[in-house]
C-alpha cells in the first residue's frame, strides 16, 4: 500500500481515538491522537498550582515537550519525560481543554508538531480540525459522530470503568456544552470538511466503524 494520509475528525465521545487506533493497528499505520496533545498542555497547565488563564496555558506551551509513543497499537504520552497517558483522561483536565484548543499560540504550536509528525510515513490522525486545517490535502478524510446521547453513554461507562463517580445527565450537558465550544470557536472551529464522508457510528459496534474505516483505506 502506497504512504497514505487519514484524517479523521468528529466532536467529543464519538470514538475517534478508540476505532483510529484500532485501525492503525490493523493497517500497520502510526497513529497520531491530537486531542492527547491538547489534554497534555491542559495537564502541564493544572500542574502550575495556579489559576488557569489564557496567560499561564500560553505560557506553558512555549517550551511543554509532547511525545506521542506509539507502539503495538497502543498511545503513550509523555509531557517533559513524564508518562501522563492516564493522567491526562481526568475529568479535570476535561474540564478545560476547550479552553486550551481555544487559544491561538497553542494551535499553532501543536499545528506545527503535527504536520511534522504526517511526514513521516502513513499516518491516521484524529482530532477536531485535521481535514480542515492541520492536513488538508489528506487522501482520505472521515467526519466521525454520534448523538449526543450515545456519546455521553460511551463516556459514562468508560469513565465509571475506570473507577470515577460519574452523573450520566451531567455527562451531556458537559458533551453539549464541549460541542458549542468547539464548533464555536474563533480559531479553526469543529466543523465537517467539504470532502470528508460523514459517518454517524450511534447504532454502530467498535468493530463496524473499524471495518467502515479499514475499507476506505483499502
Amino acid at each position: 500500500m502506497r504512504k497514505l494520509v487519514v484524517a479523521i475528525d468528529g466532536p467529543a465521545g464519538a470514538g475517534k481515538s478508540t476505532v483510529a487506533q484500532m485501525a492503525a493497528k490493523e493497517l500497520g499505520f502510526t497513529y497520531i491522537d491530537t486531542g492527547a496533545m491538547y489534554r497534555a498542555v491542559a495537564w502541564k497547565s493544572l500542574q502550575q498550582g495556579k489559576t488557569v488563564t489564557d496567560d499561564l496555558i500560553n505560557d506553558v506551551v512555549k517550551d511543554i515537550d509532547i511525545v506521542l509513543n506509539y507502539k503495538e497499537g497502543k498511545t503513550k504520552v509523555f509531557v517533559d519525560g513524564t508518562e501522563v497517558t492516564a493522567a491526562i483522561r481526568t475529568p479535570e483536565v476535561t474540564g478545560i481543554v476547550s479552553q486550551v484548543a481555544a487559544l491561538g499560540p497553542v494551535r499553532e504550536r501543536l499545528t506545527d508538531l503535527q504536520r511534522k509528525m504526517a511526514t513521516q510515513g502513513s499516518v491516521i490522525m484524529d482530532g477536531r480540525d485535521i481535514a480542515t486545517n492541520v492536513l488538508p490535502n489528506a487522501d482520505i478524510k472521515i467526519f466521525l459522530t454520534a448523538s449526543i446521547e450515545e456519546r455521553a453513554d460511551r463516556r459514562y461507562k468508560e469513565m465509571k470503568a475506570k473507577g470515577y463517580d460519574v452523573d450520566l445527565k451531567k455527562l451531556q450537558e458537559e458533551i453539549a456544552a464541549r460541542d458549542k465550544a468547539d464548533s464555536e470557536r474563533e480559531i479553526s472551529p469543529l466543523v465537517q470538511a467539504e470532502d470528508a464522508e460523514l459517518l454517524d457510528t450511534s447504532d454502530m459496534s467498535i468493530e463496524e466503524v473499524v471495518k467502515a474505516i479499514l475499507d476506505r483505506c483499502r
